[in-house]
């Protein structure tokens, strides 16, 4: 990986683009650090600090994406959760409605119609979120432990300012992400999450050597690197179903005859069901802040705002296993991969084009799926259930963090080596 790096370096066109994406994270990173107009920067710094001993909070999966950026109430406070989630919505609309799904078989115009919907929806989420937390913060409810004044001046038109502030960062965020997919390397909105969670690391692994000693700080370490290695791991693997393309004559030429593969990732929901998992794990959390009734108030405080808690841990695990077939079930249609690989001549040794083809598909896809989201399942309670090791301290490599930094890592090294390799292919005659 350092060799690629130390390549793109020495050539003059990928030196341009790993520097203006640097640029662009640094901007992005000073963004998220600066607070918003009407927020008072210590009051903000002292409840953080009286907050820092409890690991629940109901925007924790907000904050993760933004860096730290949402409790502070800075410019770039809902970082890029804002787009994720508009993504995803439109992801699973198209599914549902025709015209959308119409518009994605369209090619590039179809996508480019999708892009400004997700866009025109990221705002409006934006703002509905921006209110929602200046909402909370006005009222003294984002952090309940604290008392001190976090908008000093509540007026309408100092709160309006505030919403309107955060909107535009998030627009901001949206546009230095498309800036860095089109002129940088790699993913641009990958990036500048990977930015975020790597920002929390220095900080969360201070306070576990401060709080629980160097030998606990230790076994996190070793842990974490256990646990990145064993997501590398299963990321990279695959099942790779062999396809066979017969032999056609177009013309005065004779096409096709080749053998590839199909290749179905272990993982092949990501990290979105981890995400659906915390989003609705999170919701008695939320209601429990709205609904003044003790007796949900004492359950949820009890048994799901802890995550240690066994109930807390089996609810998560079950969720995400859920989840993962339901987010493969729709973005995996066997029957139209099968339809497609029969138009163009394909078909796997020993199964029949068509129907018999979808369902091996659909059988190899379900059995697949089963370790994929055991996978994640355990990737990401492990680390919660060792909150009494940390004595209570985030661990820093969640995982909900060390998923997104090893796809996004492993994604933007091979787009550096295949940037690389044209520039530098050599052929058999030279």
């Amino acid at each position: 990986m350092l060799t690629a790096f130390t390549r793109a370096f020495r050539t003059p066109d990928l030196r341009k683009k790993l520097l203006f994406t640097v640029g662009i994270v640094v901007l992005f990173r000073f963004g998220s650090v600066m607070p918003s107009p009407g927020v008072s920067t210590r009051a903000v710094n002292t409840c953080l600090n009286a907050a820092s001993a409890s690991n629940s909070n109901v925007y924790s999966l907000i904050n993760l994406f933004s860096g730290g950026a949402l409790l502070q109430l800075s410019i770039f406070a809902l970082g890029i959760m804002p787009y994720i989630t508009s993504s995803i919505i439109i992801q699973l609309l198209v599914v549902v409605i025709p015209r959308l799904e119409q518009l994605k078989k369209e090619g590039s115009a179809g996508e480019q119609k999708l892009t400004q919907y997700t866009r025109y929806l990221t705002i409006a989420l934006g703002v509905l979120q921006a209110t929602g937390i200046v909402a909370l913060a006005r009222s003294g409810r984002l952090f309940p432990s604290c008392s001190a004044a976090i908008i000093p001046d509540t007026s309408l038109f100092r709160i309006t300012t505030i919403v309107i502030t955060m909107t535009a960062g998030t627009a901001v965020i949206m546009w230095m992400g498309e800036l860095i997919t089109a002129r940088g390397v790699g993913n641009g909105m990958s990036l500048l999450i990977f930015t975020s969670i790597a920002a929390r690391l220095p900080s969360e692994g201070t306070s576990i050597l401060q709080v629980a000693g160097g030998v606990v700080f230790s076994l996190v370490l070793l842990l974490g690197l256990a646990i990145v290695i064993f997501v590398v791991f299963v990321e990279q693997s695959q099942r790779r179903i062999p396809v066979q393309y017969a032999k056609r004559l177009i013309g005065r030429r004779m096409y096709g005859g080749t053998s590839t593969y199909l290749p179905i990732k272990v993982n092949q929901a990501g990290i979105i069901p981890v995400i659906f998992a915390s989003s609705l794990l999170q919701l008695p959390q939320l209601v429990g802040q709205v609904w003044s009734n003790q007796g949900f108030q004492d359950f949820e405080q009890r048994y799901l705002s802890r995550g240690d808690h066994p109930l807390y841990l089996a609810t998560y695990f079950a969720l995400i296993i859920f989840f993962t077939y339901f987010y493969v079930a729709i973005t995996f249609n066997p029957t139209e991969v099968a339809d497609n690989m029969k138009k163009y001549g394909g078909f796997i040794p020993g199964i029949r084009p068509g129907n018999p083809t979808a369902e091996y598909l659909k059988h190899v896809l379900d059995r697949i799926t089963l370790p994929g989201s055991l996978f994640l399942g355990v990737i990401t309670v492990l680390p919660l259930a060792l909150l009494n090791l940390t004595k209570d301290q985030p661990f820093p490599f969640a995982g909900t963090s060390v998923l997104i930094m090893v796809g996004v890592g492993l994604e933007t090294v091979k787009q550096i080596e295949s940037q690389l390799m044209l520039r530098n292919y050599e052929g058999f005659l030279r």
